[in-house]
């Protein structure tokens, strides 16, 4: 099976061909196509090739297919015996992307 461990976002992702996959927020509208040469290991069927630090002639072909927003999450702090709370939400951006192939040079 041909894999690769790519990273986007501060975060590392292992993809494969079709695989859909939800990064951090990614500037693009819905259907265009993103490239990620930040492979840091290519599995072809035998032997993986591991980047130092990264693949130099390996990249990630996606297309973006969802630009949204995550559910809300609640912030809360407190300080015991001092009056003090603080409740906030937040709602991450992020883009979901169909991984359509690994291109190897």
């Amino acid at each position: 099976m041909t894999y690769a461990i790519i990273e986007t976002g501060g975060k590392q992702y292992r993809v494969a061909s079709g695989d859909l996959l939800d990064v951090e927020k990614i500037a693009g509208e819905k259907g265009s196509v993103v490239e990620w040469t930040s492979v840091l290991l290519y599995q072809r069927e035998d032997t993986p090739i591991i980047g130092t630090p990264t693949v130099t002639d390996v990249k990630v072909m996606g297309t973006v297919i969802y630009q949204g927003r995550r559910r809300s999450i609640t912030v809360f702090k407190k300080k015991r015996r001092k009056n003090y709370i603080r409740t906030k939400g937040h709602r991450q951006y992020f883009t979901r992307v169909r991984i359509d192939e690994i291109v190897q040079n």
